[in-house]
């Protein structure tokens, strides 16, 4: 049953108030178009990312839709005077969320979704307060929401012995405990170093050696080579990538129309783990056990006991700094009967023109399109893109009808 249909009913519903949400919504209200913006503002930023956290992500390549403007970040940083010196701090970065928020959607509905149901003439939306919204399109912009990649091995284990690090937004209660951090990205080294700082003794476990990303990284070599010397002098404005193909990266309209098994490489190639090198100090004091591969997991006594190849080490906590594995299925929005509708490929939807899937009106943006648009769509670079493209697709829509 649908409560208040004439006073709710919307053109474009946006489902989520993330980067991505927000940029989508800022975007089609300025276009015109009816917009209805439902979610929690920032809010996997604010509960599931630790606090005294850098963005990977460049001051020039950190948007909320804006990259130039009254609303870009170096608009809101001049009128607090934050520094483009420095990796922009998380806190920062939710203010400045927030601060689009209030400036571009001010009337954001922070009411979770239960479910979305295609009907005749658009989707029917459920809200968990049992309320509803009609809309004729969705933008789905959940991000990393229920993403988290949990290993085989971890699975089934009480979750006061194994957690995944998108789970903490800070590490005092790990003091003094010996803890093992699982992999070697850019969330798994953080989360170390975050550890260590809070008296944890930390051993950090991963299948090979660190790649660490960025000049800094490369500050203790005794001599530069010639490719890191133009890696970083040419690299491109997200530094999503390895160059030169991190320059395709910026392009993702012209990434979209590249063969499938093109598109997979180069989103291979470009998301895979590295950690930013300005971490790298914050390691002394860290235990590495690179090339490991764990054969098993398991309580033991109070702890829990990891077996490798090799040999065995028992910590009280495992921390999972594996990343997230993109499934739309995950997301708990859609029924069986609908997701059987949505042509998908490796858990993400097939994207066409405008981000929108094989269900007319029915819009995916941020992580869930990076299989059809590319690894810029992982990241807050991607934002003014997305935003882009779908208003001018809702606008054509719109003109069309």
């Amino acid at each position: 049953m649908i409560a208040s249909r004439a006073r709710t009913d919307c053109e474009v519903a946006v489902i989520g108030a993330g980067p991505y949400g927000l940029a989508v919504a800022s975007a089609l209200k300025a276009a015109g178009v009816e917009t209805r913006t439902i979610g929690g503002a920032m809010s996997f930023w604010r509960d599931h990312m630790p606090r005294g956290m850098r963005l990977r992500s460049p001051w020039h390549a950190t948007y909320v839709g804006h990259d130039k403007g009254p609303l870009s970040l170096d608009s809101y940083a001049g009128k607090l005077g934050i520094s483009p010196e420095q990796p922009l701090m998380l806190e920062d970065f939710v203010k400045y969320g927030l601060w689009i928020q209030a400036q571009a959607v001010p009337d954001l509905d922070p009411r979770m979704v239960g479910r979305v149901d295609a009907v005749d003439g658009g989707f029917r939306i459920a809200l968990a307060d049992g309320d509803g919204i009609r809309a004729r399109r969705v933008v789905v912009a959940t991000g990393l929401t229920n993403q988290q990649m949990i290993p085989a091995v971890f699975k089934g284990i009480s979750g006061d012995l194994v957690s995944h690090a998108s789970q903490h937004t800070s590490y005092e209660a790990f003091a003094g405990k010996r803890v093992a951090v699982i992999g070697r990205g850019q969330s798994a080294c953080e989360t170390a170093v975050f550890l260590k700082q809070s008296g944890a003794d930390v051993e950090l476990v991963c299948r090979g050696d660190i790649h660490w990303l960025g000049y800094r990284a490369l500050s203790g070599k005794q001599a530069w080579s010639l490719r890191d010397f133009l890696s970083e002098r040419l690299a491109s404005p997200s530094r999503v990538g390895p160059f030169p193909i991190s320059w395709l990266v910026e392009v993702p309209g012209f990434v979209h129309h590249f063969p499938e098994a093109a598109r997979a490489g180069l989103n291979r190639r470009s998301l895979g783990a590295g950690a930013t090198g300005w971490l790298r100090p914050g390691f002394d004091g860290i235990r590495v056990n690179a090339g490991s591969r764990i054969v098993s997991a398991a309580a033991k006594g109070q702890g829990i006991e990891l077996r490798f190849e090799k040999d065995a080490g028992t910590f009280d906590h495992v921390l999972l700094g594996t990343g997230y594995e993109i499934d739309i299925a995950k997301l708990g929005l859609f029924s069986q009967d609908m997701l059987a509708t949505i042509a998908r490929r490796g858990g993400m939807p097939i994207l066409s023109a405008g981000l929108e899937s094989s269900i007319p009106g029915l819009h995916f943006v941020g992580a869930s399109a990076v299989g059809s648009y590319g690894p810029l769509m992982r990241f807050t670079a991607g934002t003014p893109f997305a935003a882009r493209t779908v208003a001018r697709f809702v606008r054509k829509a719109r003109g069309r009808r």
